[in-house]
């Protein structure tokens, strides 16, 4: 148990199912000699590094299978982080959430660390057209970076814009070997995610009430105790407001 906490909040996993959520769902569609759509397909995303795609194409244990039903596909992989200072929040920050009425307690956490998570894209097709419509399809969002808005903490409700920035953007061609050989066109888009990593989050004690009272006393003559001028009442609600009462 590190430094006398042990907590996963799987924010990383959160980052990974947020990237790769935004390029599913992609189509590629081709076109007869009069410029109208012959076949659209969808093209399939998973997890992995780009020769790891490469490999399950060209080791596809079914001689017969046409290469067209494997390809265009889309695999990407999260390869460094780093800690980016200028990001860096308030250390003394704190996050809090939702007061449970019944314990009068609520979770709360400080501000988390910025860290910027790099993510290479491959895109794998055997037409060079398909590579090139998908990249239209992406690189025009990227300006050079697209917001995601995401809950990065559910336990304490904390929400944060991520910005996502697209990088270098390079193509390949992995043809080697004789014609009967399998082509293989890649696309490779490196991204940053500009997120966030938060510690523990610990349980912390709700004040409902506090009484702040005013008296006068008379300094000269004794420090007898005076008469009660002001009694001020803080009463806080579920949603961590004030009401101050005045009597």
């Amino acid at each position: 148990m590190i430094f006398g906490h042990d907590f996963y909040h799987g924010t990383m996993r959160r980052y990974i199912i947020m990237f790769g959520n935004i390029f599913n769902e992609m189509q590629v569609k081709r076109f007869d000699s009069l410029g109208a759509v012959a076949q659209t397909l969808n093209v399939p995303v998973s997890y992995g590094p780009k020769q790891k795609q490469i490999e399950r194409v060209l080791a596809d244990p079914s001689i017969d299978r046409p290469v067209s039903t494997i390809l265009p596909r889309i695999g990407f992989a999260m390869t460094s982080m780093g800690y980016n200072p200028a990001r860096k929040l308030n250390s003394f920050a704190k996050f809090n959430g939702t007061l449970d009425p019944n314990t009068k307690t609520f979770p709360q956490t400080f501000a988390p660390v910025p860290y910027d998570f790099n993510f290479t894209l491959s895109i794998l097709t055997k037409n060079a057209e398909d590579g090139t419509q998908l990249v239209e399809k992406i690189v025009p969002f990227f300006m050079p970076d697209f917001t995601v808005t995401m809950k990065v903490l559910p336990d304490v409700n904390a929400t944060l814009d991520i910005p996502i920035e697209l990088g270098n953007v390079t193509s390949d061609d992995t043809y080697e070997g004789d014609y009967q050989s399998n082509r293989i066109l890649t696309w490779d888009l490196d991204f940053t995610v500009k997120g966030y990593l938060f510690g523990p989050v610990s349980t912390q004690k709700y004040i409902t009430s506090a009484e702040v009272a005013y008296f006068t006393y008379d300094f000269v003559d004794s420090y007898t105790d005076g008469d009660e001028e002001s009694k001020y009442t803080y009463t806080g609600d579920n949603s961590f407001n004030i009401t101050e009462t005045v009597s």
